[in-house]
């Protein structure tokens, strides 16, 4: 496998699409392991990955982002935060925490976040006093809150992997990013008195029932996809129709949406909607692989040699998964490493909602930690800053980030807790 090995450095290095590099490495792979005879199935096999009911909500929920991004919510939601904790030491951190929570409901990418709001955040917290690296630590640490409360892409790439629900796993994510919110606003406001921050009761805020009316339309859409799950009204897929239809009306609150806006957010949906599917259907090869291989077997009999078993077996997935999350993106990640390790801590027992809200956590956190840290580049490129110099101001946040993921690990009921009440099973 050598030659293998050696292929896929050369392509890395080269720049190739993921997707390409992980479909000729696999190709190439059944043929150093003798296994060619397989290819001829390679399209069913393909077809068979992606005919998931699960993953029909997702173009559905990128398109409800896209337009509700192009017609110009941003504003609103930022007054309205702003009215709501603007008013303490280190308000303006304080907002740019509390507009990533509701941005979250709308949007369900944590990149789609960070390269909003920089552009926005950033150049209003200097001009107020702030070190701007301060103010893209800040940006790109809130931007994670985005793929943890519902709608999620990576919960619904997880459910539809893995068969669990992803209704379960949209309301397991809310209590875990509340807690992520919380947590960075403490130490936001900590630092703003250490720092001796801007903000506080003095400044002028907005008032809040004005910009309460203002933002109302676009915190009915997270309010509306909630609630059509937590009722049975819907399934995820259907509340994802009904989350582009009700972001087509609440547009027309705010700058309106054209045509050549709403043909800018298909496009952009077909596109990105494009991309995660041909992974899918790359890595799907190599599952298919392995299986053949018996790979996932040997893994399981090297886990229990090694007396990895409960939580042991769980704060092993979680360094596997943070070093992934440095290095990969979240959907490669996801789809490359669940099929090897989600099965057999199923097997052990692990609840499988809370390992996927544990799971989707634990990449996230490599969006802002270096060396290739998405949200980082994204705001470093936004905001003119040293990648570097960024990537030094977000650590505190990341340690912050580290321990609110050990007390999801260890507390499965911060994740749970909602999901059992709405009805739903272990499942």
């Amino acid at each position: 496998m050598f030659i293998v090995l050696a292929v896929f450095v050369l392509l890395l290095l080269s720049g190739t699409a993921f997707a390409y590099l992980m479909g000729a490495v696999s190709v190439l792979s059944f043929v150093m392991a003798d296994k060619a005879q397989y290819l001829s199935v390679m399209p069913q096999r393909i077809f068979a990955q992606l005919d998931v009911f699960a993953f029909m909500a997702m173009p559905m929920f990128i398109l409800t982002a896209e337009i509700m991004s192009r017609a110009g919510v941003t504003r609103s939601l930022i007054d309205f935060s702003m009215s709501l904790v603007g008013r303490f030491k280190g308000g303006l951190g304080h907002v740019n925490i509390m507009t990533s929570i509701f941005f979250a409901g709308i949007s369900g990418s944590a990149v789609a976040d960070s390269a909003a709001l920089s552009r926005i955040f950033v150049p209003e917290m200097v001009a107020r006093g702030y070190s701007r690296y301060y103010a893209g630590a800040v940006t790109a640490a809130s931007s994670m809150i985005g793929p943890i409360i519902p709608p999620s892409i990576i919960m619904i790439v997880y459910g539809g992997l893995t068969g669990t629900s992803v209704a379960a796993l949209f309301i397991a994510g809310i209590l875990p990013g509340l807690l992520l919110a919380g947590s960075l606003m403490a130490l936001n406001g900590g630092l703003a008195y250490m720092n001796n921050h801007p903000g506080g009761r003095h400044d002028d805020l907005p008032p809040f029932l004005p910009s309460l009316k203002r933002a109302l339309p676009a915190l009915c859409l997270p309010a509306v996809i909630l609630g059509s799950l937590v009722f049975g009204l819907a399934t995820p897929t259907e509340g994802s129709a009904i989350a582009v239809l009700v972001a087509l009306i609440a547009g027309q609150f705010y700058d309106g949406l054209t045509l050549d806006k709403l043909r800018d957010a298909l496009e952009t949906t077909a596109r990105m909607t494009g991309t995660i599917f041909i992974i899918l259907a790359a890595i799907s090869i190599l599952g298919f692989l392995a299986g053949q291989m018996g790979w996932p077997q040997i893994l399981s009999g090297w886990v229990e040699q090694l007396g990895l078993t409960g939580t042991k077996f769980l704060f092993f997935l979680l360094l596997i998964f943070l070093v992934a999350g440095m290095f990969m993106d979240t959907p490669v990640a996801m789809t490359l490493l669940i099929p090897l390790f989600v099965p057999q801590a199923i097997a052990q027992g692990i609840n499988p909602v809370h390992l996927g809200i544990v799971l989707c956590f634990n990449l996230c956190i490599g969006l802002i930690t270096p060396p290739l840290g998405k949200c980082l580049v994204v705001v470093s490129a936004m905001t003119n800053t040293n990648y570097w110099r960024l990537a030094a101001a977000t650590l505190p946040f990341i340690a912050v980030q580290l321990l609110v993921l050990l007390a999801l690990a260890y507390w499965p009921q911060i994740s749970l807790s909602l999901p059992h009440l709405a009805g739903f099973s272990a499942k």
